[in-house]
């Protein structure tokens, strides 16, 4: 294995597959649309049997596929180096093109996709550059023969990644240009990473993306927002970004969890009371929204305040002014609210049971924040960021995860979301031994009987009772240990669900929280 560069000179069908090439290109500027078409035109034109394009996450130093031609989906999922590490990580960092021979005699060449077999194959990787900086590579393999021109396959292959890369550059400039809203888009997200650390909400998926671009529309003004999405997806972590991001940034960012406060103490957490007001108030007292004068209230779990509750909160909301309990005088306050949900507020009014008034008050700029099974492309990264936290936390050098591992990870269905990998990936760190982890450090909730080696065993009845038992533990991890909410989302009534609960002896509170 060596670093090359080619000398070698067009053939006749090099000048047709090249200018296919740039004629895919020219349809658009954006690289999604013409990745694939180039994959397949390349691997045809070359003869090549795989290919890759692995890009580089500056951030985290990640390299990932892509695009592939000729791998499964879980093979490409394997395909993640760092810099410096392996052949496509090597040229990366070096910017300079590799060509190896034989694989089996290369100490680079780490398979990690797994898609090389008995028989002997060659590797070419070249950079794709945009200017002087790396952003990523083009590689591809073809099984090894002497008659094969390895410098062709690398001229070749060059010529692509320069075409590719000069198609980048032609994107980043058309936007300079014309795209203004989309570089305002820009360096609001700029800004929001350097002001709230971006290590806080962790994703690149398609689905994050449009999280973010909303994130850097609305922060800089005073509107409401209303975020939306399962328990565990990461709303406060939005809630956190809009206000750091905000002209409010330096001004207090209180929280209130609707459902966590109790009903009949709800009104004076909110706007505080006065003293004698009720039993126990032994002192004047400032609520929530006073403490979070001049800066953002978050109030999550909205779809839990009772109704009675609802109109004073309306009242906040119009005139910016309520009373404390127990006295008369008004107290007025300059506060941006921020809610959150995880229940459909549409079906709430509609049923009665939320104000249709105050609902389309708190939801003049939706946000909604996808679930971990729709942005399953984050799972690693995620997973990763995780992992490298709980062992510098506990001390230990567990440091990458089992191919095993990985697919358990994109097989789980995730009803606890990013919550609940962050609790899985703890625990795996504190039993681990060595520098990985393995499926038996994960709970049995996450290992079907393939993964494990073992069929399930067991009478009917029993086996029944143990997937009903599961099915009542993801119901609580979904709904933080809130024994109503997880039984709505089962469709079953409280007293059912509670008799369940019983029966298998689940404790509701360590799913709180």
């Amino acid at each position: 294995m060596s670093p090359t560069t080619s000398h070698t000179g067009p053939r006749e069908q090099d000048l047709s597959f090249i200018r296919e090439i740039s004629h895919i290109l020219e349809r658009s500027l954006d690289l999604r649309e013409t990745v694939n078409p180039i994959m397949d035109s390349l691997t045809q034109h070359l003869g090549m049997k795989h290919a890759t394009i692995t890009l580089l996450n500056r951030k985290t130093n990640d390299i990932m596929i892509d695009a592939s031609h000729g791998l499964t989906a879980q093979q490409a999922r394997r395909g993640v180096y760092k810099l410096g590490e392996g052949v496509t990580g090597q040229v990366i960092e070096s910017g300079e093109a590799v060509v190896v021979e034989r694989v089996s005699e290369s100490d680079q060449f780490l398979n990690r996709t797994q898609r090389a077999g008995d028989e002997e194959t060659s590797f070419v990787c070249v950079p794709i550059k945009t200017g002087k900086t790396v952003v990523g590579a083009l590689s591809a393999d073809r099984p090894h023969a002497d008659e094969y021109d390895l410098e062709h396959d690398l001229y070749v292959m060059q010529i692509v990644a320069s075409l590719m890369a000069q198609s980048v550059r032609l994107r980043r400039s058309a936007q300079e240009r014309g795209e203004k809203l989309e570089s305002e888009n820009q360096r609001l997200r700029a800004e929001l990473k350097d002001r709230f650390r971006p290590s806080n909400i962790i994703g690149n998926s398609h689905e994050m993306q449009v999280v973010y671009d909303q994130i850097a529309q609305v922060s800089r003004s005073q509107t409401s927002v209303l975020i939306e999405g399962e328990t565990g997806t990461g709303k406060e972590l939005v809630a956190h970004a809009i206000h750091y991001n905000s002209d409010r940034a330096d001004k207090p960012f209180i929280r209130a969890h609707c459902a966590a406060l109790p009903e009949n103490l709800i009104e004076s957490e909110l706007f505080g009371h006065v003293k004698g007001s009720f039993t126990g108030a032994s002192a004047d007292r400032k609520g929530r929204f006073e403490m979070a004068d001049g800066g953002t209230i978050f109030l999550d779990e909205i779809g839990e305040i009772p109704p009675s509750i609802q109109i004073k909160l309306l009242r906040v909301l119009q005139e910016r002014e309520f009373e404390r309990v127990g006295s008369a005088s008004t107290t007025k306050v300059n506060v941006r609210v921020i809610a959150a949900t995880n229940r459909n507020l549409q079906d709430m009014v509609r049923e009665g049971t939320f104000r249709e008034d105050l609902f389309y008050r708190l939801n003049v700029f939706p946000i909604y924040v996808p679930p971990l099974r729709k942005r399953k492309s984050d799972i690693l990264q995620l997973a990763d960021f995780f992992l490298e936290k709980y062992s510098k936390e506990s001390g230990k050098n567990v440091r990458r995860l089992s191919s095993p591992v990985i697919d358990m990870l994109y097989s789980y269905h995730w009803p606890g979301n990013v919550r609940e990998l962050e609790n899985l990936m703890e625990r795996g760190v504190i039993v681990a031994e060595g520098d990985a982890l393995h499926p038996h450090h994960l709970p049995p909730t996450l290992q079907t009987a393939e993964q494990v080696g073992s069929p399930p065993k067991g009478t009917l009845k029993d086996l029944v009772e143990t997937y009903e038992k599961d099915l009542i533990a993801d119901a609580l991890k979904t709904a933080r240990g809130n024994m109503a909410a997880a039984a709505r989302s089962l469709e079953t009534t409280q007293r059912i669900f509670g008799y369940k609960v019983h029966k298998y002896a689940i404790n509701p509170k360590q799913y709180a929280g």
